[in-house]
């Protein structure tokens, strides 16, 4: 071959071994496969929550309901208080906060120097919520409109979250609780009062209500980032439990 040819081939040469590279990085071989997407997690409990999300939901029957004395919650709600051991100047967050039986014994509990969380998930029990608080004067308590997988509050806004006759009415547990573990500073701690589900014991209504007993809601609740601290009964409380928890 003359030299002059040579001469010319020579950038060519030199150029190959880059364009071979170049060409199997654009191969389809070596395409990262494309990222698997999140299953959406299923509900634990269809349409349990559908008559407090009506937005004709009758205000004055559901404290009827709720704030009765033939409800052992509402009779027993002096020990409840004393037992969540809030005082001046403690972050509560009353999630499922209904009609607001707990928030605004809470306010007083917590004083003007704390703050009080009313969460809910019923528009029409935000309406309630907000107005009574403004009625009463309660600037300490903030309500809040959660969704039915996040309650909404801030990281490490709390020092205690509660929750009454509510744990049952979560449709995505495991989200909610991880929201609620978000929510709660590190070794804060998780109140939880809810119905016994007892096979052959437990009233029918319970039974067909509420899905699962005592033990499975433990278990939930300490995979979710919790440690089991107590059990022990509130004085007045048949068909409910509590439970205290620390966040870990």
């Amino acid at each position: 071959m003359p030299p002059t040819t040579r001469t010319a081939l020579l950038p060519t040469l030199l150029l190959a071994p880059a364009l071979a590279l170049l060409a199997a990085c654009q191969s389809p071989q070596s395409t990262a496969p494309a990222p698997q997407s999140t299953p959406e997690p299923t509900s634990v409990a269809p349409g349990i929550n559908d008559s407090y999300l009506d937005p004709n939901l009758d205000i004055d029957a559901m404290i009827a309901r709720f704030e009765v004395e033939s409800r052992e919650i509402y009779t027993s709600r002096a020990a409840i208080g004393l037992w969540t051991n809030l005082c001046d100047g403690m972050r509560v967050a009353d999630i499922g906060a209904g009609t607001g039986l707990f928030t605004f014994d809470f306010a007083a509990r917590v004083g003007d120097e704390g703050h009080v969380y009313a969460v809910e998930i019923a528009p029409k029990f935000v309406e309630h919520l907000t107005a009574e608080a403004k009625a009463r004067n309660l600037p300490q308590v903030e309500v809040i409109l959660a969704t039915d997988r996040d309650v909404r509050l801030p990281k490490h806004s709390i020092q205690t979250a509660f929750l009454c006759d509510t744990y049952h009415h979560f449709e995505y547990p495991a989200q909610t609780l991880a929201s609620i573990h978000n929510a709660i500073v590190p070794h804060g701690e998780l109140l939880v009062i809810d119905f016994e589900r007892i096979e052959g014991r437990s009233r029918p209504w319970i039974l067909s209500h509420v899905r699962a007993g005592r033990e499975t809601v433990i278990t939930e609740i300490e995979s979710a980032g919790f440690q089991l601290l107590d059990q022990s009964p509130i004085p007045g409380l048949e068909e409910n439990y509590a439970l205290r928890f620390r966040r870990l």
